[in-house]
């Protein structure tokens, strides 16, 4: 009898399969180039705050946009585009073969169609269109040059899992998994929405490719109107944050299938010495969180640093000049410093999981092996609510609202005693939300691997005095960042001319290596 269920042994088998790599000539850049191009990569990713999961996607969209907007195509885009890659060392050099850039100008010039049809047909409007195409090429893109595709199929394995361990009584099945599949892309591969719109669209129409387009463009807008309403399903932060809490279970299993992959099944034979590697793994990943939070900690300041310290300055400074003649230089050094300073102290509580964690995933990864029907802990099941709460419900909401008066007004009585004007309030109140919800990342981040935690007898009391505050910063966070003109000078009128000085420069050098292997 087989010891592990047939789903364990479908992920066993696909990640027997290996992949074959032709022996074709390699992208070469030259190495000075790169150093000063991965310095630049770096202070450019430290003014937009996002997971280090989607990075480079990310970075492909922004040369893609620039290239683009230029009047590229994919002729002109795609060596270039591959060449800053390497150059910002997203990729080894010699890592990448040249027949990629044939198949990224394919891409990028199906896409062009794809976007110009449905910008014809009235579909969308130009701008919906550009970010539609841009999210669907760059994540494409990220696939074709990093495809990781273990990591994938032990995301698929958690979905199966995860679907039969969530139900919606008042829905239909199809909407259940979609949701499922939405939860389990943002928690385990942190998908942002250019991931999820492209995965989405992938299952709802195919790959993009030249045989399908005709017919991807006739249906898109039936499929566009279903992938929004997925994206804004009113119950899926439940299903999210239900999902989030097993992530760190496929976590471990997917660093011991990479360890142990071709042994696996020999190992869980050996019950001490299974016992142990999971526990080692898990302890290994522990260690690891620390230095995960004094980088995003880091990247944090900077980010505040790089993209709102300017704006404070300029709103602050200005108020002040105008309408007491003078900048008070204590109230700005208190709203660019203090803020901060909250956010590293605030990192000294957070702690590592510890020896009942690891228990608990070597328990679950157990059942993932071994159970048919695997359960990883209590199952959610999300009920119709049948009856309407009209004055409970209003209850709730003048509640809540009292939060954001106490949380605030808390804040600006205090500012107030210490003689601050309405403007550095503001500027303080601004500093303080954005750090706020930075730092409830990155305590999430540090309980990547926590399973099942309870919860401590104070999160009521921080939900109801904090919770707004983070709130109000992600949304400061998530929209100016829309609107970040330091943003749009760097990537338009500071990269264009830098990145044409880097491939002169590039060309310049392998000419003189030339000329020296002459002689």
């Amino acid at each position: 009898m087989d010891t592990f269920s047939n789903l364990a042994n479908a992920l066993l088998k696909s990640l027997e399969k290996t992949q074959t790599h032709g022996n074709h000539k390699k992208i070469v850049v030259d190495p000075l180039v790169s150093k000063v191009a991965s310095w630049y990569e770096k202070l450019r990713n430290a003014m937009d705050y996002r997971e280090e999961e989607v990075i480079l996607r990310a970075a492909i969209e922004r040369i893609l946009k620039r290239r683009i907007i230029l009047g590229g195509d994919g002729k002109k885009v795609a060596e270039p585009l591959v060449r800053e890659l390497v150059w910002a060392r997203y990729f080894a050099d010699e890592s990448l073969s040249e027949l990629v850039i044939g198949q990224i100008a394919e891409k990028v010039d199906l896409y062009l169609r794809f976007r110009n049809a449905i910008i014809d047909k009235k579909i969308l409007k130009e701008q919906e269109a550009n970010e539609w195409m841009y999210h669907l090429l760059s994540s494409d893109i990220e696939y074709l040059l990093n495809p990781q595709t273990e990591r994938e199929l032990v995301c698929n394995f958690m979905y199966q899992v995860m679907r039969n361990n969530v139900s919606i009584t008042d829905d239909s099945e199809q909407n259940k998994d979609v949701q499922v599949f939405i939860a389990v892309r943002k928690a385990f591969s942190k998908d942002d929405l250019a991931f999820l719109r492209f995965h989405l669209f992938t299952q709802f129409f195919g790959v993009m490719s030249e045989e399908h387009l005709d017919k991807i463009i006739e249906a898109f807008q039936s499929g566009l109107e279903e992938i929004q309403a997925q994206l804004s399903y009113p119950r899926k932060d439940r299903i999210y944050t239900y999902v989030k809490s097993k992530t760190g279970v496929f976590l471990i299993l997917d660093d011991l299938l990479d360890i142990y992959k071709e042994g696996i099944k020999q190992l869980y034979l050996k019950k001490e010495d299974f016992n142990k590697a999971v526990f080692d793994i898990c302890e290994a990943r522990y260690s690891t969180i620390s230095g995960k939070v004094r980088r995003a900690i880091v990247r944090s300041v900077l980010f505040i640093l790089l993209t709102k310290v300017f704006f404070a300055f300029a709103v602050e400074g200005t108020f002040e000049s105008l309408v007491y003649g003078s900048v008070s230089w204590k109230s700005i050094f208190l709203n660019t410093g203090i803020p901060p300073l909250l956010m590293v102290f605030a990192s000294f509580f957070l702690r590592p999981p510890k020896h009942d964690n690891s228990k608990r995933i070597l328990g679950f990864i157990k059942v993932l092996l071994s159970e048919q029907e695997a359960k990883v802990g209590n199952p959610l099941i999300i009920k119709k609510i049948s009856d309407k709460r009209p004055f409970l419900d209003a209850i709730f909401t003048i509640l809540w609202l009292l939060t954001y008066l106490l949380s605030f007004g808390g804040l600006v009585y205090v500012l107030s005693l210490l003689n601050f004007n309405p403007i550095s309030q503001g500027v303080f109140l601004f500093f303080v939300a954005i750090v706020s919800f930075l730092t409830y990342r990155i305590n999430l981040m540090s309980r990547e691997y926590t399973v099942e935690a309870k919860q401590g007898m104070f999160w009521p009391i921080f939900d109801f005095f904090f919770m707004p505050i983070v709130r109000v910063g992600r949304h400061l966070t998530e929209g100016i960042a829309q609107i970040n003109i330091l943003l749009f000078i760097f990537d338009f009128i500071i990269e264009t001319p830098f990145k044409g000085i880097f491939g002169f420069f590039e060309q310049w050098f392998f000419f003189l290596h030339a000329k020296r292997e002459e002689l």
